[in-house]
């Protein structure tokens, strides 16, 4: 096995702040034996090097991608609930989770936006919230 980066860390450790003992491991484990340079990838790139970036907090860049993941709709559920347990984790409030969904509502369409908050409630009873 190759020694692993310094980005390939950063971005492990982030993964486990934000996704530990949920989706993140099961992203690992459901490409470990298929592709894992996808998830050398995925950890160097999207998470060390898009994440991990000065300038937004960690929240706001969550609250991105929940709104990305609204707009991409049907097959993106499992980011969508990956994404606003993570915002909720770094500090989010429910009220910024719902605002960041409505927030896109003209531009995803109701269909989807009314899909996740369907999935945002989901998310919400495992907070407790």
């Amino acid at each position: 096995m190759k020694q692993k980066s310094a980005e390939y860390q950063k971005g492990l450790a982030l993964l486990e702040r934000l996704h530990g003992g949920q989706s993140g491991e099961q992203l690992v484990r459901s490409l470990e034996t298929v592709c894992p340079d996808l998830i050398d990838m995925t950890l160097e790139w999207a998470l060390s090097g898009i994440m991990g970036r000065p300038g937004l907090d960690l929240v706001t860049r969550e609250l991105l991608l929940v709104a990305s993941c609204v707009t991409i709709g049907g097959g993106a559920e499992p980011q969508l609930a990956a994404h606003i347990d993570a915002a909720l984790k770094e500090g989010a409030t429910k009220e910024q989770v719902l605002e960041t969904i409505l927030q896109v509502l003209f531009y995803a369409g109701g269909v989807k936006v009314s899909n996740a908050m369907r999935q945002a409630g989901e998310v919400f009873k495992q907070h407790s919230l």
